[in-house]
């Protein structure tokens, strides 16, 4: 490896090394900048390796709210903006009991380049807390999110830091997080959060874009191949938002989703989620706050495997939609078993390190998540846009425009690989295109 990369690499662990996540991701980024890093003597020069791990800025605050008994809770809460070299932070907010610093950091770090992918002018950040919406009523729903935003409202706007939704944070959240901005600082100032309601400047096509997004990323895979959509078969992890929408694009093109999941376990639908009524019951789960994938086979008459994942079915297409690391190297082997063709990453870095070199070492054509699920802040960016201009775009033109930006992350992802002679690596491709335009702009604006 190159003698800077395994410097910085040595100074992230010496000063972050208890971040296991975000070591993890510092590792598979920088694991595949040696030929750019060898090619650009200047980036050393500037250290723009060592200037990337080291966000603009941390902060960590206390969110106290009452719950419906009257009693204090206390919950910690971040925002850690990564990197504005080529436009305002950008990135979303997570809800769950499992945010840490370390899962922040490595969701920052990964939004740069995933954002600088997209080739809108968005930077990258992250924040959340751990906070669980679970079980919670609406107003402590509500009052949590407005003690959230009474610390976070010093830190962001529109063209500073805007922040969007992530696990555990929907439409509703944004809403009372968007209120509570509103009435701090007596304006409104709708471009300071994407994934709004309709209502008050929200974009057609947000809940469904980072599923939408993965499922056009899958088809430009699939065509390389000489393949498509149409008739294969996908098992799909998690029920959210995002395996929502990617499992309605892939009934809507012909294939067959079998599988969904949650904490409980996972549900195999022989027939296929493929009917109007099964995706949109995916809606009515997640509305429900019970985070149960069985309440779909209960439903639909599907098999349950309580505390199991997905990954042992036999399908043609992989699709983690769920959380990171959810596939080790025990499930990839599974999958490989399997005769599975192609890995899509669609939750942030759902694979641990071994798993992608195995799958890798079986020939399984691998997808990265910072390029396949940039469909959802690609959208994001088209609703800042839409609130810049007071306009607001049908969902035909939304669309079409989330298909071409995804067909474009692909097309330079590919070219990037290429260019270094590393042949089809799409992973090493999506690294080296997302880095190359944010370094470049790093050098330009000189030492910060």
């Amino acid at each position: 490896m190159n003698s800077y990369i395994e410097k910085i690499l040595q100074r992230v662990e010496e000063r972050d090394g208890d971040k296991k996540e975000f070591m993890q991701c510092v590792r598979e980024v920088y694991g595949s900048l040696e030929k750019v890093i060898e090619a650009h003597p200047e980036y050393e020069k500037y250290d723009i390796l060592g200037r990337m791990v080291e966000p603009d800025r941390t902060v960590r605050f206390r969110i106290a709210w009452v719950d419906d008994n009257g009693q204090t809770q206390v919950n910690r809460g971040w925002r850690v903006q990564f990197n504005s070299a080529i436009g305002p932070y950008k990135g979303g907010l997570r809800f769950h009991p499992s945010v840490n610093a370390s899962i922040i950091y490595f969701l920052g770090f990964e939004q740069t380049f995933k954002n600088s992918l997209t080739g809108l002018p968005m930077g990258g950040a992250k924040g959340g807390s751990d906070f669980n919406p679970v079980g919670k009523s609406d107003g402590e729903i509500m009052r949590f999110c407005q003690a959230f935003m009474t610390e976070l409202y010093r830190h962001i706007g529109s063209s500073i830091d805007v922040p969007a939704g992530d696990i555990g944070v929907s439409g509703k959240e944004i809403g009372y997080l968007f209120g509570q901005y509103k009435r701090i600082v007596g304006a409104f100032e709708n471009g300071v959060l994407t994934g709004k309601g309709l209502a008050y400047g929200g974009s057609l096509v947000r809940p469904e874009a980072t599923g939408y997004g993965a499922i056009y990323y899958t088809n430009e895979v699939l065509a390389h191949e000489g393949e498509d959509i149409k008739g294969k078969t996908f098992a799909v992890s998690g029920f959210g938002n995002v395996a929502w929408g990617a499992i309605k694009k892939i009934a809507e093109l012909g294939g067959i989703p079998l599988t969904l999941s949650g904490p409980d376990g996972y549900v195999y639908d022989k027939d296929g989620i493929v009917t109007e009524e099964k995706i949109n019951y995916l809606l009515e789960m997640r509305a429900s706050g019970r985070d149960k994938a069985k309440d779909y086979a209960d439903k639909f008459g599907a098999e349950f495997f309580p505390g199991q994942k997905p990954w042992g079915v036999k399908v043609d297409v992989a699709l983690p939609c769920a959380t990171q690391n959810e596939v080790t190297l025990e499930e990839a082997k599974k999958i490989v078993a399997n005769g599975t063709k192609y890995y899509i990453e669609v939750a942030n870095m759902p694979t641990t390190a071994e798993a992608v070199e195995y799958f890798l070492e079986n020939n399984v054509i691998v997808a990265p998540s910072k390029a396949v699920n940039a469909g959802g802040v690609c959208v994001s960016g088209l609703e800042m846009s839409q609130n810049s201009q007071r306009l607001a775009w049908t969902a035909e033109k939304v669309d079409e425009m989330l298909k071409n930006a995804m067909k474009n992350i692909y097309d330079i992802s590919v070219s990037a690989a290429e260019r270094y002679g590393m042949g089809y690596d799409l992973i090493a491709g999506a690294n080296i295109a997302g880095f190359e335009k944010v370094a470049e702009a790093m050098v330009a604006q000189g030492v910060y």
